[in-house]
């Protein structure tokens, strides 16, 4: 039987080595156990020289928790090293069976240390802007539990996040408009993220404080996908546009190819 360790050692030799591995047996872990793997996954990558970054948030759509059968949010780490550049190529050969999904991601501008209600949330924020997620499960056929996929990092693999503003207004209901070479593949809108992206920062506070974790000043928080995923190819063109007109959050993109291995 697969200890807290020998999993987290299995599931980042899976990411480094963008090799997938089966599912653990079911009911081999509680949820707490599944935390406990995905931090030490991600304490080997610190080891090896990436930064934390911030966090990401999953399961902010109602339909997702009750399809998954949870009643709370699941969340992953994110590091220095998954940060893709806006408008650059991205080399799907460092993925496994990568997809992406279009997400709002917020940056800190006060360390987070405590529980905020949703009058103090942007309080503590910087500034938002457009982005998109890579999700890439490390596991055969991107198939997994509950506690599987929070084992592996929640599938984070990748964002990729456009020009930054504090336009926080033009964030209720925004329209959701991801294209791959120039057609339409998900739209949807920014009421999908918890009925309001913000109210992802008041989650993201509790989960952190029942952690007795803190993030810092400077650190990013996706706040959760709002549409579902779509499955990436290379030679694709990738471009996610978020509200319209003046108070439009903006667009980020990029282009996928494969180069790596």
């Amino acid at each position: 039987m697969n200890t807290i360790q020998e999993a987290a050692t299995l599931l980042d030799r899976a990411a480094h080595e963008r090799s997938d591995i089966e599912q653990f047996p079911s009911g081999q872990f509680t949820l707490a156990q599944a935390y406990e793997i995905q931090r030490a996954s991600i304490q080997r990558r610190i080891e090896r020289g990436e930064r934390h970054k911030g966090i990401k948030l999953g399961f902010t759509s109602r339909a997702k928790m009750v399809q998954m059968g949870v009643d709370s949010l699941i969340w992953g780490l994110l590091t220095d090293a998954m940060v893709e550049e806006d408008g650059g190529v991205v080399d799907l050969g460092l993925y496994i069976h990568p997809r992406v999904e279009p997400e709002v991601c917020f940056v800190t501008r006060k360390a987070i240390d405590a529980p905020l209600t949703a009058l103090e949330a942007a309080e503590y924020l910087e500034a938002v802007a457009p982005a998109m997620e890579i999700i890439d499960s490390r596991y055969r056929n991107f198939k997994f539990s509950l506690e599987d996929v929070v084992a592996d990092n929640c599938s984070s693999a990748g964002l990729v996040v456009g020009a930054w503003s504090r336009n926080f207004d033009g964030l209720a209901n925004a329209g959701v408009r991801m294209q791959f070479d120039g057609r339409d593949v998900q739209v949807g809108s920014t009421a999908a993220i918890l009925g309001h992206p913000l109210r992802s920062i008041v989650q993201a506070s509790r989960l952190l404080h029942g952690a007795q974790m803190s993030l810092p000043a400077g650190s990013l928080i996706m706040a959760g996908a709002a549409t579902a995923a779509e499955a990436l190819r290379p030679g694709v063109h990738v471009q996610c546009q978020i509200g319209s007109g003046p108070g439009a959050l903006g667009r980020v993109a990029f282009q996928a190819t494969r180069a790596a291995g």
